[in-house]
């Protein structure tokens, strides 16, 4: 394969700084190493510092934190997305940014190939070559871990010590793990056998709910059709507001998760994740939605929430389906206005208040004292008409 020069999703972690050199030695060719900040904990003066001594010709860092917020995490947040129940979809909702961002650099660089240090074995290989090929299906697409003969992590730390790469994983901390303003997932290692609960040193974004505070906090969220903007009345950006429900989440020990997944290449992985403001602000959206949908447009939104999340776990992020679910998702919010407050305590978060200008909810007829606005009779018809199919099935029966 012959590349004139490659765009390399890079962290400056083991894996990427292995890839660097690799590709530098196998393509003989210029790599640029690219590095988006989606809101993870860094030394990005390190990263580029890094990169460069491991043999890129450039280090691009791109501030992608307010696009992934405002045009990732709050459009599927509008949705309520979850995968099987329970998977926040921090991981899936990043890839896809990152690979636009990369795919954006390679056009500027007059790069003609990508590449990304995800293995032949997980989701992120499909979700960064989806996007790649969904916006510029020109590219050419290296992917080392399918290809190269350092199959194990021995194998990429003597290759890293043969080039003078520093070597970061350590006995303490067996485990892989990604971080951004969503969440943090921790993965491999020591959390491989699914019967060993996690080291409590381990998280980062959390107390555990027994040490949480032993008095409960109280906040407010504002909502303008289905978007979050303000916490206990005051406006905030995206970022601000993520940070913000991070830092009360994790206070008060919400938003782990230990589950086990179906991975879209069909192995099931199990993660253990940290999730704490988006944990907090999907209990939000959802019990304004109490008051402000129509039952049957709660019902089918409802229904395609499965479908619509399955489509960003897959990586389909860039897909003429998820478009038209999104239009869809965002039509059903017009309404959902308003303002949530929630009880937080030691990892459990509580709606206990919610009002809107847009309420479908009226006192007067869901009053159990006397009304002048719903008469009880008419309820006789409509439950005879509804047990019609089952009258008739019965009456069969007793033939």
């Amino acid at each position: 394969m012959s590349v004139k020069k490659i765009v390399l999703a890079y962290s400056g972690g083991l894996d990427t700084s292995v890839i660097l050199k690799w590709l530098a030695n196998e393509y003989g060719c210029s790599v640029v190493a690219y590095s988006a900040d989606i809101g993870q904990k860094e030394d990005w003066a390190a990263v580029t510092a890094k990169g460069l001594a491991t043999g890129a010709d450039k280090v691009v860092v791109s501030d992608l934190r307010e696009e992934f917020v405002r045009d990732y995490i709050f459009p599927a947040f509008r949705a309520n997305a979850i995968y099987e129940g329970s998977y926040l979809l921090g991981t899936s909702l990043a890839r896809p940014l990152i690979a636009k961002e990369q795919v954006r650099i390679a056009i500027a660089e007059g790069a003609d190939a990508v590449s990304h240090g995800a293995t032949g074995k997980g989701n992120d290989q499909v979700r960064f070559e989806l996007t790649y090929m969904a916006l510029n299906p020109k590219l050419t697409i290296i992917a080392p871990w399918r290809i190269w003969d350092l199959n194990s992590r021995q194998k990429l730390v003597a290759f890293a010590q043969e080039h003078n790469i520093p070597v970061p994983v350590t006995k303490k901390n067996p485990y892989s793990s990604d971080e951004n303003l969503l969440h943090i997932s921790f993965e491999g290692g020591i959390l491989e056998d699914p019967w060993n609960e996690p080291d409590e040193d381990m998280f980062k974004l959390s107390v555990s709910p027994e040490k949480a505070p032993d008095k409960a906090t109280y906040i407010e969220i504002d909502f303008e059709q289905g978007t979050p903007v303000a916490i206990d009345g005051e406006r905030l950006g995206p970022v601000a507001l993520m940070t913000r429900l991070n830092t009360l989440g994790g206070t008060n020990g919400i938003g782990r998760l230990d589950m086990v997944e179906n991975r879209f290449v069909g192995m099931k992985s199990r993660g253990v994740y940290e999730t704490p403001g988006g944990t907090i602000l999907r209990a939000a959206h959802r019990d304004l939605e109490t008051i402000t949908l129509d039952r049957e447009v709660l019902s089918i939104r409802d229904s395609l929430v499965p479908r619509y999340s399955q489509l960003i776990y897959n990586g389909f992020w860039f897909s003429p389906e998820m478009q038209l679910l999104q239009r869809t998702m965002d039509d059903a919010q017009t309404t959902v206005n308003g303002t949530v407050r929630l009880k937080l305590y030691k990892g459990n978060c509580i709606p206990v208040g919610r009002k809107s200008v847009n309420s479908l909810y009226s006192e007067s007829f869901a009053t159990f004292e006397e009304d002048e606005v719903y008469n009880q009779a008419d309820a006789t018809g409509f439950i005879r008409l509804n047990a019609l199919r089952l009258r008739i099935q019965a009456h069969q029966r007793m033939k």
